[in-house]
């Protein structure tokens, strides 16, 4: 058999890729991606590090315990980064039944298996030693296929159709309000599947007037859940007064108010730190912006969000650099979930917003947060190689154009 005639099956699913996806040309990746990701990582251990004494002193466990635990989630990170890295974005794009029927089991034994004691509600999936959050897995498996879902009605010309684009984000919508903000009682992490199925459809193309129409629901449906829910209710008036309410319902909001005015400019060093043992609740967790601040000063967190806008920056670049509507949209996916999850968390922390229980990408303890942030930046960092470059369709050759162009045109795309 000649050479050319093996290479033929190549050649024909090299030309079923591109028509699917029409990547366009492979390069480099964003390495920077990589860099400020890494970094992010190094703080958030760094951090967990210097305040693992305290945590261990007040749970009765080794001071190695939150390090060792949280090296290992680093781990299994860097293993779910080399994943979605790897496996090609033509795959990720059919692979939405599955991943959402994994998070829908995994959803439905966070509801049905008991509880912690210390942490009611039904949002982790407890097997022994073994905890895992199983919205983080409907985040990420939400994303791809909504990526996936708007490609093809782009593709198809009917991103604006009523029928066949908005009713089943609208029930995709009712079903998140129901089972994660009603059921699991995590308002939080509602808002960011929220907004990220929000911003998806805005760039895809959604009009304007059916964004807002969504939005307008979504408003009343928060009201109903914070009117209806007396701990909600009391979350607001803590936000609203929390100098009111500081050893009651306020305690968080006031206690991180205190550590991020105890670190002044520079900050009470990385083995100082006050907060840490026992005052502020959740300080590995949802209040470690608090514990930094407090240990790096103004200066130290005007960094971290230095390198966080660097890092959402390089998102926004790739985003806007490619040329395929499912890569794309699974960038912004992944640029608005991380970044809106970051704005809660922070916000929270210094008085912004109210506090929502959410993790800080890459900062905080814990290993589901971690590894799912991580796989997410994994399909970013493997999109990134075909940013700038735009695919010629085989299909649709210029017919205007002399032979030999057209000729090198379907020779490049096979190859």
């Amino acid at each position: 058999m000649r050479p050319q005639q093996r290479q033929q099956p190549a050649r024909r699913r090299a030309r079923i890729a591109i028509a699917d996806l029409n990547l366009g040309r492979k390069h480099k990746p964003d390495y920077w991606l990589l860099i400020l990701c890494a970094t992010l990582l190094a703080v958030g251990l760094i951090v967990v590090y210097a305040i693992s004494p305290a945590l261990s002193a007040a749970n009765h466990v080794s001071n190695s315990y939150y390090v060792g635990k949280q090296l290992l989630a680093i781990g299994l990170s860097l293993v779910a980064f080399v994943v979605t890295a790897k496996v090609p974005l033509k795959w990720w794009k059919h692979a939405y039944k599955p991943l959402l029927i994994v998070a829908g089991v995994a959803t439905l034994l966070a509801l049905i298996l008991p509880v912690n004691p210390a942490y009611p509600a039904h949002r982790w999936v407890r097997l022994g030693s073994f905890s895992f959050q199983s919205v983080e897995l409907l985040k990420f498996a939400i994303m791809v296929w909504l990526a996936g879902f708007l490609a093809d009605r782009i593709k198809q010309g009917s991103i604006k159709d009523t029928q066949v684009t908005l009713k089943p984000l609208l029930y995709a919508l009712g079903a998140i309000g129901v089972i994660i903000a009603g059921v699991q009682s995590d308002l939080g992490s509602t808002g960011v599947m929220v907004a990220i199925m929000g911003t998806m459809a805005f760039v895809a193309g959604l009009p304007m007037k059916r964004v807002l129409l969504i939005g307008g629901l979504i408003v009343i449906g928060l009201i109903l859940a914070v009117s209806t829910t007396p701990y909600r209710r009391e979350r607001l008036q803590s936000y609203l007064h929390p100098e009111a309410n500081c050893q009651t319902t306020g305690y968080q909001a006031c206690q991180a108010l205190i550590a991020v005015g105890s670190g002044g400019m520079i900050g009470l060093g990385l083995g100082s730190s006050v907060q840490a043992y026992g005052y502020l609740p959740e300080a590995a967790n949802d209040s470690i912006f608090a514990i930094y601040a407090e240990k790096f000063g103004f200066i130290g967190s005007v960094v971290l969000l230095a390198v966080f806008v660097a890092f959402f920056a390089r998102l926004k670049i790739i985003a806007e650099r490619l040329t395929d509507d499912f890569s794309r949209l699974l960038v912004v996916g992944v640029l608005s979930w991380l970044s809106v999850q970051a704005v809660i968390n922070i916000g929270a922390m210094i008085g912004l917003l109210p506090l929502k229980g959410i993790t800080l990408p890459f900062i905080s303890y814990g290993g589901t947060s971690v590894v799912f942030a991580a796989a997410a930046v994994g399909l970013a960092f493997q999109a990134s190689q075909y940013a700038g470059y735009s695919a010629p369709r085989i299909s649709s050759p210029d017919r205007s154009a002399p032979k030999s162009y057209r000729d090198n045109t379907l020779r490049r795309a096979q190859y």
